[in-house]
């Protein structure tokens, strides 16, 4: 028997197939595709949470969204609005046809063609925790922190019993090699083809204690369900309290 094909082996007898109420049950609590899921209930109670934030602030208002998609601002009420200037950086350039969006390729760790305070402030969705080593979630915090007069970023709680990128409970807690067995034999989560074993390397949750670390300065807004904290908000440089 092959290597590859006992490691199969080992985690089928371990690991039985999800039933069906199961992974309907997953994909209404998790899946922001979906309108009546918890995570899109979630997200538009954290999108209010921002448009409160921002309420008082002087127009145009400049956003930088670090690792955003277009997509996302398609569910808000601020896609074409002349006074909202959105701002999307990526490693790679997203499609942006709307007037108030704009798509410039840049990396989280080091936003070189920005300068100091140049947004009114800094918005990133579930991103910081894609950045694998704690430096580099700590050098994009610094970096957030730099270009914006404010932040309000969003990340998942590593103590959530069930990981959200993969659906699998306690996954974030498995050792790497277990990891990257698990989603190279099984479709877990939200990931498919080659790229599942790389995020499955570089995914790194952060505890409530290491992101106040790295926003000293910051607030934490705690999103919970059913009375556990699902993933936080940390925000800065403005005066409300969510």
């Amino acid at each position: 028997m092959s290597l590859g094909l006992q490691h199969h082996t080992i985690f089928q007898s371990l690991i039985p197939a999800k039933p069906m109420y199961l992974t309907k049950t997953l994909r209404k609590i998790s899946d922001n595709r979906l309108s009546d899921s918890f995570a899109s209930k979630m997200r538009m109670k954290r999108f209010a949470l921002f448009n409160f934030f921002i309420r008082e602030l002087n127009r145009p208002i400049r956003i930088l969204d670090v690792g955003g998609t277009q997509e996302f601002w398609e569910k808000t009420d601020l896609i074409g609005k002349s006074d909202i200037e959105i701002t999307l950086v990526n490693l790679a350039r997203e499609v942006a046809p709307y007037t108030n969006i704009v798509s410039v390729i840049g990396d989280a760790k080091n936003l070189q063609q920005f300068k100091d305070k140049e947004f009114d402030i800094v918005f990133s969705n579930s991103v910081i925790e894609h950045l694998g080593e704690y430096d580099h979630q700590y050098q994009a915090a610094n970096e957030i922190m730099r270009v914006g007069k404010r932040y309000f970023v969003q990340t998942p709680n590593k103590y959530f019993p069930l990981e959200p990128h993969f659906l699998f409970p306690f996954f974030q807690f498995l050792p790497l090699l277990c990891k990257v067995l698990l989603v190279r034999h099984f479709n877990f989560g939200w990931y498919r083809g080659p790229n599942r074993e790389n995020e499955a390397r570089l995914i790194r949750l952060l505890t409530e204690k290491e992101l106040k670390k790295m926003f000293p300065a910051g607030t934490i807004y705690r999103e919970k369900i059913l009375g556990l904290t699902k993933s936080f908000i940390v925000y800065g440089g403005g005066n409300p309290t969510l």
